[in-house]
């Protein structure tokens, strides 16, 4: 292959052209972390610019450190780059790897370390053609080799090739090194999603049954070995524990696998509405029926009909659903004809249902026809070493959701498992949700995760907000005897003992009395009244906000 550049070009105002040549090869780099396409076209310009020609780098093999290959060329054929390969310390090229020092042929045909791999004498120019050779250094050891050819009849002397070959070795080991990162990152975000994958596959999977604790593992084998039946399932268990999860899971492994399941919300839907959703109505049955619709029972016909928060059900609908699976009939609001169903049922709740029973809110006969296999599911809390798998799962799933590149900080698994998560999967859900979206640097931290388990805790430990009729009245501040307080009478006197506490509130919500009175489980107005009684509203405090 002809030089593609004369000596007059390239040695007339040498300066200048290194100076465009660095500058259009770190454009190159910074654009593109592609090294397939970003080194070549920086060899490309070595040999436009500088007349250094064959640029080659060459790497070890990912097989054998020992081996090197031409792995990124320019102004080579492609058997020519297969036929460059050396073993360490062989030739030129293995040699400068051995010893990370750079190397000059003076003239190929006289030294007998050049072993004319790669090209062919005949290819080369007639005139004396030079090699040079300098290792591409990462943290003082090669790891690469950085080669090219030059016409020694040149004015241009070998040291400024020299100097100008290591910083674009610099350059490319930069590159080769941000790429083995990504190749790194990448590896173990795909083993650490193929670890999620298969524990969900092990453990409930399409579903998102996810965990590997003993605890879960029992309610999961046993919410399997009760599928095959058409037994009315009652599952029990705190908020945010995963129930509608499980039942999908016991429905996908039941016979009735492939017809609906349908679920509803006892305690979503007002009670005046829910008869009509659950059982469907009839045209004219109320103002705006202006058709007939079926209802979640009959949409549910030969599959699963999970009733969620069954504890919220109101006495006339408990009654009903008692004849639903007495008699496997239907009535539709405003009708007088039974519609005969095949449903399984799934029932869930928070609620001690029992208690509900002594306490005359649930009827005892309905009781029993739920309570016909009772599975209860595991608390977060109790299920060691869930919480770290859950979190990675969420941090991975809002991460692609958010559009971002977000790690898990040092010390933020430990503080996850060490807390008590009363809100349970939902709460870890959102509180890795809130986390990516707040994070300031490239990873969560343990201080980010301590902030929001601290404002976690405060809602936890308010409770709800006093109703709206109670407004005029101040509400006790949270505290051991709050909820005494509320049970004997509707507030509380002021004391100034309550002065830290208010004034804690507002420091956190940066003076917003709004946020404050809601942070306190008070309406504004209460903590007006508050603040009034404690003197507190001074004009020094102007800049509290509402």
């Amino acid at each position: 292959m002809a030089e593609l550049m004369t000596t007059e070009q390239t040695d007339h105002d040498a300066p200048n052209q290194e100076a465009l040549l660095l500058s259009e090869a770190a454009s190159l780099l910074s654009r593109s972390l592609d090294p397939d396409t970003n080194i070549p076209a920086v060899l490309r310009l070595l040999s436009q610019l500088v007349g250094l020609n064959r640029g080659r780098v060459v790497l070890p093999d990912d097989s054998d450190d020992c081996c090197l290959r031409i792995r990124y060329a320019y102004g080579l054929r492609p058997e020519e780059r297969a036929r460059g390969t050396y073993r360490l310390g062989e030739g030129i090229t293995g040699r400068v790897m051995q010893s990370a020092g750079p190397c000059i042929v003076q003239d190929v045909d006289s030294d007998a370390d050049y072993l004319f791999r790669a090209v062919d004498r005949p290819t080369l120019p007639d005139e004396t053609v030079c090699f040079i050779a300098v290792p591409i250094m990462l943290d003082g050891t090669a790891m690469g080799v950085l080669g090219c050819h030059r016409l020694r009849n040149r004015p241009r002397p070998f040291e400024a090739d020299i100097h100008l070959l290591r910083i674009l070795a610099a350059m490319i080991g930069q590159t080769l090194r941000i790429q083995a990162l990504i190749r790194q990152h990448t590896a173990w975000l795909e083993d650490r999603n193929q670890s999620l994958r298969s524990a969900l596959q092990r453990h409930g999977g399409q579903h998102g049954v996810l965990g590997e604790s003993p605890m879960l593992r029992e309610a999961l084998d046993e919410a399997i070995q009760i599928a095959g039946s058409d037994a009315t399932v009652m599952l029990l268990g705190e908020s945010g524990t995963g129930k509608e999860k499980f039942a999908r899971l016991i429905h996908t492994h039941s016979g009735r696998h492939e017809k609906p399941f349908i679920c509803i919300n006892c305690a979503a839907i007002p009670a005046q509405l829910l008869e009509a959703e659950l059982f469907g109505h009839e045209r004219g049955a109320f103002t705006g029926a202006v058709r007939g619709r079926a209802g979640k029972v009959e949409m549910a016909q030969g599959g699963t009909l999970f009733l969620d928060e069954i504890g919220d059900l109101g006495l006339e609908l408990q009654a009903k659903l008692l004849r639903l699976l007495q008699e496997r009939t239907v009535q539709r609001v405003g009708g007088d004809r039974d519609i005969p169903v095949d449903i399984r049922v799934i029932t869930a709740t928070h609620q001690d249902l029992q208690v509900a029973v002594n306490e005359g809110r649930f009827r005892l006969d309905l009781f029993y026809r739920l309570n016909v296999i009772p599975l209860r599911l595991p608390a977060l809390r109790e299920r060691t070493g869930d919480v770290v798998l859950l979190a990675r799962h969420f941090l991975d799933r809002f991460n692609h959701q958010h559009t971002r590149n977000l790690n898990i900080g040092a010390g933020v698994l430990n503080r996850l498992q060490s807390y008590p998560w009363p809100g349970n999967i939902r709460q870890l859900e959102n509180v890795l949700e809130r986390a990516v979206l707040t994070a300031r640097g490239h990873a969560i931290s343990a201080e980010e995760i301590e902030h929001i388990l601290h404002e976690e805790s405060l809602i936890a430990e308010r409770g709800k907000p006093a109703p709206p009729d109670e407004a005029l009245s101040p509400a006790p501040l949270p505290g051991p005897t709050a909820s005494a307080a509320m049970a004997g009478r509707p507030y509380q006197r002021v004391s100034e003992t309550d002065v830290d506490r208010v004034m804690a509130a507002l420091r956190q919500c940066r003076g917003n009395k709004t946020e404050a009175a809601r942070l306190l489980g008070m309406s504004p107005r209460q903590l007006y009244y508050r603040l009034d009684k404690l003197g507190l509203r001074t004009p020094n405090q102007g800049n509290w906000s509402d």
